[in-house]
This record gives structure tokens, sequence and C-alpha cells, in this order.
């Protein structure tokens, strides 16, 4: 399906009716104004493009997710997140995170061309994307960003500058998630690293029938704003292991 910037926001095929093709790709063309990339999450779609070419619009089979009960911390990551080595904040350096992001791969090839992170910055204004940050001192030393809707967060990106500083962002975002209320974290497309941390493959029409009621739910619109605190507070206290008694 080709779109033109003028089509509506809304104008996406029907993925249940399996319009998409065997790799995902469900459109080509349009823009990345507000509107339609809300248009697109709300259907289980996400832009995915390099510099040079038209937008893509993709729905991949089977979807990668990651349920927030189901997040598995390791013994290494524990040790990590209750020494002092990070502290973590929300929303106070979207920009920088999604640059981070970019920079990370531009080696190469990066699909966060100048155009999506102008889009996602609005995103971010309007009060739809959001930032994990990891500090090393001062230094930005990883994070994530993504878009919420409802009681769905659709993750879009994470970087690290430091081993675990992304690992140690996505236990936050599923802190966030349990306090919130938001029941399903999309991550695209699986990878050995998101599923070291309990990420599993969902089919694409299971995942369109969730979001179909978890992203309409009210709410979640606005910044989560959040200071720098230690990461200890990310583990909670069934899961620091009790000392041995002898």
């Amino acid at each position: 399906m080709f779109l033109k910037p003028s089509d509506p926001p809304e104008s996406f095929p029907d993925l249940t009716r399996g319009t998409a093709e065997a790799d995902g790709l469900v459109a080509v063309g349009g823009d990345l104004t507000p509107a339609r990339l809300l248009a697109a999450y709300g259907r289980g779609i996400f832009p995915w493009y390099e510099e040079g070419q038209p937008v893509l619009w993709w729905s991949p089979d089977p979807r990668a997710v990651l349920l927030p009960e189901k997040l598995h911390i390791s013994r290494t990551l524990r040790r990590t997140l209750l020494g002092d080595r990070f502290r973590v904040s929300v929303d106070l350096a979207f920009g920088a995170v999604i640059a981070g992001c970019a920079d990370t791969r531009a080696a190469t090839g990066t699909w966060i061309t100048p155009e999506m992170r102008s889009a996602y910055l609005c995103l971010h204004t309007l009060g739809y994307a959001h930032s994990i940050e990891i500090w090393r001192g001062s230094d930005l030393a990883g994070g994530l960003y993504g878009i919420a809707l409802g009681d769905v967060f659709f993750g879009e990106s994470m970087f690290s500058r430091v081993p675990d500083a992304s690992k140690a962002a996505l236990v936050k975002l599923v802190r966030l998630a349990e306090d919130q209320g938001i029941t399903l974290i999309d991550c695209q497309v699986a990878s050995r690293h998101l599923a070291t941390l309990g990420s599993q493959l969902m089919p694409r029409d299971e995942f369109l029938r969730q979001i179909q009621t978890l992203s309409a739910a009210a709410g979640r619109v606005g910044a989560w704003r959040a200071e720098p605190r230690p990461t200890q507070s990310l583990v909670r206290p069934l899961e620091i292991p009790a000392p041995l008694h002898v």
C-alpha cells in the first residue's frame, strides 16, 4: 500500500485481513506527523527506514513483547543495580537519548534519521514519547525511548555506552509499567539481548487483538519526569537473595 502525505492519518490497511507482506512490510510513504504516528502505533504498525528511502511501515509476525511480570533480572544485573555504578531518571534528556540511540548505530547505518528524531521529539513534547536515562556520574551511560498509548508501551530503541546500562533502563521501564498499570511492552523484533530479560514472541493476530483494547485505555499522556535516583530502588525486596544462616 502506498500512502500520500495528504491521506488521512488512519489510512493504513487492516492487518487482521492478512494485508502485510511476509516480511512485515505494511505500507510505503506518507509522513511522520503526530497524528499518523499515533494512528500507526494504535494499529500495531511502526516506521523503520533509512536515509534516502520513503517512510516504510512495519508490523512483523511474530512480535517480540515483554510482559512486566515476566521480567528476568540475572544475578549479574542484580548486583549492578544494587551497586553504586548508576543512577536512573525519566524524561530528563529525551533528545540526548534518541541521539545516543542514533550515534551507536552510525557505523552500520542508522534508521533514526533527522526526520525521525524531529518526529519523536514532537511526540515527547506532546506527552506521548518518553525516555529512560541511565547516568554514570554526570555522563549519560545508556537509555531507551518509546511511545506510551493507554496500557501499552511501544519501545523504539535503546543504547549502552557502559555494560548493563540499557538493561538497567529496561528494568526501570518495567517498574514504571507496574506502577502505572501498563501491561504490555512492545519490543518490535526479537533479539538475544531482549530475550535474556524475559521477552517472548507473540503471534501478530494476538498482539493486534490485545493492543486494540489496551492502547485505547485512558491516561498516559504527559511527562513522566523523575529526577535521578540510585538504581537500588529498581530491585524489589523479594528479588534480593536472603542471607544464609548457618
